[in-house]
């Protein structure tokens, strides 16, 4: 019961924000992200502590904007996802556009897969929705909610235009197989691991446990790895969904430290990404909760 009382919860208001005016539904959802912010204390110390982490250098004031930005950008992808049903190639040419797409299509033309290495950054739920839009499926590694009928519901929104889910608890088998068939998979690597799912490397020069799947999956098989983002450019007024450059991973022939290299190597791109985009990454998540042995807790 309680299941589909959460169900039809999110079902009616994905209804009423999807059918409003997309600009009076993001005046909205901001407002009722704002209200978040000041009523949970927790998320709202959570992502206090990780920014004196990142950035020790700004004051208290300006960690703060950088904060309220985060949920004023978790309210408008709320929004989007509620839209993205209604969304075309046609009616989103005006305020998405793609930068780095020969990036993505010359490590596909080799036929050995793809790995987009990306993060809880922007407007991640769109970014991989778009780019099955404009004719390029992908598969997604994502955790299954817990409420069985919202996790059919979001996944068949994420799927309406050829993308594919993998689940965490399945994903080796399906990371392999994409890489043997040349397909592409997104993969959201800026979230707290343990052992031995996870390695430790520098994310904001303090350790973080991070998934080396990735990096294990890509050295065995000569995937091709890139980063992608779709970020809210302030100045175009629009979402760009950014490819950078292939990744480049070296080996020195010991496995295990060829493994730490690359999830470095992928995380050092996240970070990158972050710096420049700070208010649109989610830093009310506990990133650095899983500590190196003998170190004590963060938060």
């Amino acid at each position: 019961m309680i299941e589909l009382l959460q169900f039809w919860l999110v079902w009616v208001v994905a209804q009423v924000l999807g059918r409003l005016p997309r600009r009076i539904a993001r005046f909205f959802a901001a407002g009722l992200a704002s209200l978040v912010y000041r009523l949970h204390g927790r998320l709202r110390r959570v992502g206090c502590r990780n920014l004196e982490l990142a950035f020790p250098q700004l004051d208290p004031d300006a960690r703060e904007r950088i904060l309220r930005g985060v949920y004023r950008s978790l309210g408008w992808q709320l929004v989007e996802f509620c839209r993205m049903p209604r969304y075309t190639a046609e009616n989103t040419r005006g305020w998405i556009r793609t930068e780095g797409l020969e990036n993505y299509l010359r490590a596909k033309a080799r036929g050995k897969g793809v790995f987009i290495v990306t993060g809880h950054l922007g407007a991640w739920e769109l970014s991989s929705f778009y780019h099955s839009l404009m004719g390029y499926p992908m598969s997604m590694v994502i955790r299954r909610l817990d409420n069985q009928p919202l996790d059919r519901f979001v996944n068949g929104i994420r799927c309406l235009h050829g993308n594919r889910v993998l689940h965490k608890d399945d994903f080796a088998r399906g990371l392999l197989s994409a890489m043997r068939a040349g397909d592409a998979v997104g993969i959201l690597m800026d979230t707290n691991m343990t052992p031995p799912q996870g390695v430790f490397v520098k994310f904001f020069g303090v350790e973080a446990c991070t998934a080396s799947g990735l990096a294990r999956v890509a050295l065995k098989t000569g995937a091709a790895v890139l980063p992608g983002f779709m970020v809210w450019e302030k100045n175009e007024k629009k979402y760009v969904l950014h490819f950078g450059e292939e990744i480049i991973f070296t080996r020195s022939g010991n496995a295990d430290a060829d493994i730490v290299a690359a999830t470095e190597a992928c995380t050092q791109a996240i970070e990158s990404w972050v710096r420049r985009y700070p208010e649109q990454w989610l830093w009310i998540h506990r990133r650095w909760k899983t500590r190196p042995p003998g170190d004590g807790k963060i938060y």
